[in-house]
């Protein structure tokens, strides 16, 4: 699940990382940066997704299965699963913490070969609305896509 950002004075990956709450390493594989000073102001990098703006936190409790958190949420465990980087029959742990998608969005995560056209399909609406709604779309497998409902 990916955004893009661009660069502004005086960020460094450091900060970049911190402002993502991820890892430097991952903002340099993900940009195929080989050096932390390699980067400039001005440029769009990628980054991973604001978690905040569409997801809650929920922490596992004794007996939680996925299944029965998406009956709870109204999510399909499946997507559920995908989102937290899970198996569908992955086990969860009591006190771990996983992602859980806010009612007002529809989500769908790109694989390899989509296009905008089939992405405007799964959702029913038109690519400029997609467009307008996502910022950014790379159309890289694992890019995190949204609709307001």
């Amino acid at each position: 699940m990916y955004d893009k950002y661009l660069i502004q004075p005086g960020d460094d990956i450091s900060s970049i990382a911190k402002k993502f709450n991820t890892k430097e390493s991952i903002i340099m594989d993900l940009n195929n940066i080989p050096f932390p000073d390699m980067i400039r102001e001005g440029k769009e990098i990628i980054v991973p997704i604001n978690k905040e703006k569409y997801f809650e936190y929920y922490t596992i409790k004794k007996g939680d299965s996925l299944y029965a958190i998406g009956r709870q949420y109204n999510i399909n465990p499946e997507l559920l699963a995908i989102l937290n980087g899970l198996d569908s029959q992955d086990y969860i742990y009591p006190d771990q913490e996983i992602l859980i998608p806010k009612s007002n969005y529809s989500y769908y995560v790109t694989k390899e070969g989509d296009t905008l056209d089939i992405v405007s399909e799964k959702f029913n609406e038109p690519k400029d609305k997609i467009i307008d709604i996502n910022e950014t779309i790379y159309l890289l497998p694992g890019q995190l896509l949204v609709k307001k409902n």
